[in-house]
């Protein structure tokens, strides 16, 4: 059974300043046609920075789930015309920690959630720290977390967003 599609249609029913909700019409091979929401969103970058002894996560608050302090790796989307993943990265890491990193890679590429949204997560390790300072965007409360190395295990079981698990888990199969 073929499960080739195309898009046929799609209109715009709401617009904000983070996403795009878009009612999409979709044909597939055998003839029948679906319509779809879909949450566009620009794709973001995550990165898990750390060094010999910590791994540098941050807590903030997150309304959309009712969580005051959420652990997560830096991160942010990607919102500035022109720039790349990797920028947005380097960019983000600096703004919300404070650390520039010597060494970057990209570790992998996903979709938060593709039964709904585009959204797609760039990940990035980042090594070779050096503190620059912080300087968080205006409206973000951002707690920054040195967290040891030693303690990945308890990082990883308080952790509930799907970006940061993705890199710490990552993070301890490469320590291993």
């Amino acid at each position: 059974m073929s499960q080739d599609f195309e898009r046929i249609d799609s209109r715009t029913a709401w617009e904000g300043h983070i996403a795009t909700v878009r009612i999409d019409r979709f044909r597939y091979a055998d003839g029948e046609e679906v319509d779809r929401e879909v949450m566009a969103h620009p794709g973001a970058v995550g990165v898990v920075a750390y060094d010999d002894e910590r791994v540098w996560l941050v807590r903030q608050p997150r309304e959309a789930v009712g969580d005051p302090a959420l652990l997560e790796v830096p991160a942010g989307k990607l919102d500035v015309e022109g720039e790349s993943e990797l920028h947005t990265a380097q960019r983000e890491l600096a703004e919300e920690v404070g650390l520039q990193a010597r060494e970057w890679r990209e570790l992998l590429r996903f979709f938060t959630s593709p039964g709904f949204t585009d959204e797609q997560v760039v990940l990035f390790a980042a090594t070779g720290l050096r503190e620059v300072g912080a300087q968080p965007d205006e409206g973000e409360r951002i707690e920054v977390v040195p967290w040891p190395l030693a303690r990945l295990d308890e990082a990883i079981a308080g952790c509930r967003d799907s970006k940061s698990l993705i890199g710490l888990m990552w993070l301890r199969d490469e320590l291993r």
